[in-house]
This record gives structure tokens, C-alpha cells and sequence, in this order.
């Protein structure tokens, strides 16, 4: 299984961006999906995660401006950015993480870089 990440780019302060996270083959035993981010001389962080019931949340800094969600149809996850601050730069990261009965697995996307800028 792989996590394909697209959508990040430069956009100015107050612009949006949608983040999109496809799956190359079906994944089971899912217990979160989310989204990091790791902005340079910063560790990763928790930016957005959906639980196997569906619900969200959210990190602080990105409350009500960001909203996450997923497509189980097509494997695909989503973040959706607005309002975005200079400080939302960084490389987005889509994360899926499964608990089965052999164990637990972390999947990661390659990273797509946001840059928010004038």
C-alpha cells in the first residue's frame, strides 16, 4: 500500500488549498487517518485526524480554517485549507494507521510542500 500526496503549492495569505491523499490498494484495520505537517527546524506535527467512526479534530492553530475528510469510495482523504497564514508553511504529510490482528502499521505520504507567501 502506498499514500500518494498532491495539491500543496504557493498560495498568498488568505488564499486556499486542498490537500489530497490517495491510496494505491485497499487498506484495512484503520483506526486513524490524519494529516501532518513539519514546517524546517520544527518536528512533525499533528495537524487533522479522522477516526474509524468518522469523527475529526483538530490542531489548535488550525481550527475552523482547515477541515478534513475522506472518500472511502475512491481511497482518498482530503484537507481542505483555508484561510492560510504565512505560518501554515510546510510540508503536508497524509498518515493511516491500522491495528489487525498481526499488528499495527504507520502509513505515510511522500510529503507535498504548502508555502504560504506574498
Amino acid at each position: 500500500v502506498q499514500l500518494q500526496a498532491s495539491g500543496g503549492g504557493l498560495v498568498q495569505p488568505g488564499g486556499s488549498l486542498r490537500l489530497s491523499c490517495a491510496a494505491s490498494g485497499s487498506i484495512v484495520g484503520i483506526k486513524l487517518m490524519g494529516w501532518y505537517r513539519q514546517a524546517p527546524g520544527k518536528q512533525r506535527e499533528s495537524v487533522a485526524r479522522i477516526t474509524s467512526g468518522g469523527s475529526t479534530n483538530y490542531a489548535d492553530s488550525v481550527k475552523g480554517r482547515f477541515t478534513a475528510s475522506r472518500d472511502n469510495a475512491s481511497n482518498t482523504m482530503y484537507l481542505q485549507m483555508n484561510s492560510l497564514k504565512p505560518e501554515d508553511t510546510a510540508v503536508y504529510y497524509c498518515n493511516v494507521f491500522t491495528v489487525t490482528a498481526w499488528g499495527s502499521q504507520n502509513y505515510w505520504g511522500q510529503g507535498t510542500q504548502v508555502t504560504v507567501s506574498s
